[in-house]
């Protein structure tokens, strides 16, 4: 797995693009309006909910669940570590729509932050992943 990535103004917008050529723009939102692109950061907390929402809907698609819809909401929690700023914790909200056991859907999200994710994964044991599940509005 590869990516690039190159400057294209003179402040801090970055393209980053795949080896076939998808990209995503990054910029440093603390110096900017933030209106061009996401930061780094922000990005990461993408990831992670790309990764487990990825997993959760092969997941749910294998138990034969009928999604209709499927989104989620990601809070990330940032601590001073000398001049850094990481993340210490996650949280992860997943809203899930339709014909759903939400036994099933509790169940595909712990397997992904337990066995599959590789994004949520490589951050630890550094930082805690947390999550919540609600299906058709309800928490699970």
């Amino acid at each position: 797995m590869k990516i690039t990535l190159n400057r294209i103004n003179g402040d801090y917008l970055f393209e980053c693009k795949n080896s076939i050529g998808n990209s995503i723009l990054l910029d440093n939102i603390s110096e900017s309006d933030g209106t061009k692109a996401v930061s780094p950061m922000e990005s990461l907390l993408m990831a992670v909910a790309g990764c487990s929402g990825i997993d959760m809907v092969s997941i749910m698609k294998k138990q034969r669940q009928e999604l209709t819809n499927f989104s989620a909401e990601v809070e990330g929690e940032r601590i001073q570590e000398d001049d850094a700023k990481p993340f210490k914790n996650i949280m992860v909200k997943f809203f899930l729509e339709g014909k759903i056991d939400p036994n099933k859907a509790r169940k595909a999200a712990e397997l992904s932050f337990v066995k599959y994710c590789s994004v949520s994964k490589t951050l630890e044991p550094k930082v805690t992943v947390n999550y919540q599940v609600f299906v058709n509005g309800e928490a699970v």
